[in-house]
């Protein structure tokens, strides 16, 4: 239940960001977004902590924040594989993966919060 919620919330989150923000990302409606959110989830569970733990050194010096790097990244690739979902740019990239990692962590705050 909870996995669902947080897909869900992920949909919202790239909902919001291409309403307010169309030059960063096109979404094709809520499949394109539940399938790219789906992704997104999927990807954070198995790719995105190889990624970290392969740029170690890197992220370390950053404070963490070449991680957003790495979340963009992410996003591009989900961008290119998801018909009906693309981010426009790097740095379009890289602010949707703040404004999705702000959103998500909001959101999984309050489904934590009802759930528990």
């Amino acid at each position: 239940m909870k996995i669902l919620l947080r897909i869900l919330v992920g949909m919202g989150a790239l909902l919001l960001i291409a309403r307010f923000l169309p030059d960063a990302m096109t979404v094709d409606g809520y499949y394109a977004a539940f399938i790219a959110s789906l992704f997104i989830v999927i990807s954070n569970v198995t790719i995105r902590p190889i990624l970290i733990l392969l740029s170690l050194p890197l992220t370390l010096i950053t404070f963490g924040l070449f991680a957003i790097v790495i979340d963009a990244v992410l996003l591009i690739f989900i961008g290119s594989v998801v018909e009906g979902f693309a981010v426009s740019g790097f740095t379009w990239a890289v602010v949707s993966a703040v404004i999705i990692s702000l959103i998500k962590y909001g959101g999984n705050k309050l489904i934590g919060f009802f759930l528990d």
